[in-house]
């Protein structure tokens, strides 16, 4: 069987972890980030590419050729893209693999409406760095249940 390949896209300003915001996001870094979720991908068995960007339109191209290359699942944290991101909404409807929206505060709590979330099968929020854990752990489960 082939290992399951993943892809997480974080958006807008995610790049700054650690820098940015230190009472909301914590002072966990992006590369510290990284490799968290990358040990508990190595963990669970899969492989994640995790590609980090501020422009709208590069996040859809990525999809786009991620679903072509026929990856298994999608873990994204559109960050400032939730406001608006119509284009990154309709491209999720477009794609064959599942899709879990990750963020790090609870933006409801925040006042925040997510864009982008009717376009995903699920959503974690407000778990800090433990939600890309979480948003991994749950979408792994989900593809090994559908493939029994």
């Amino acid at each position: 069987m082939r290992q399951m390949k993943l892809l997480l896209i974080q958006g807008a300003n995610m790049e700054y972890l650690g820098k940015r915001q230190p009472e909301l996001y914590g002072t966990t870094t992006a590369r510290q980030l990284d490799a968290l979720i990358r040990r508990r991908a190595r963990e669970l068995g899969v492989s994640v590419e995790i590609l980090y960007t501020n422009i709208e339109g590069e996040a859809v191209s990525a999809i786009y050729k991620a679903d072509r290359a026929r990856f298994d699942g999608l873990l994204f944290n559109p960050a400032g893209f939730l406001h608006a991101g119509y284009a990154l909404r309709d491209c999720l409807r477009s794609i064959a693999m599942p899709a879990i929206e990750i963020h790090m505060t609870n933006i409801e709590k925040r006042g925040f409406g997510s864009i982008t979330a009717a376009a995903a099968v699920g959503m974690i929020a407000g778990f800090g760095t433990d939600s890309y854990l979480l948003a991994l752990e749950a979408m792994v489960a989900r593809l090994r249940s559908a493939a029994v």
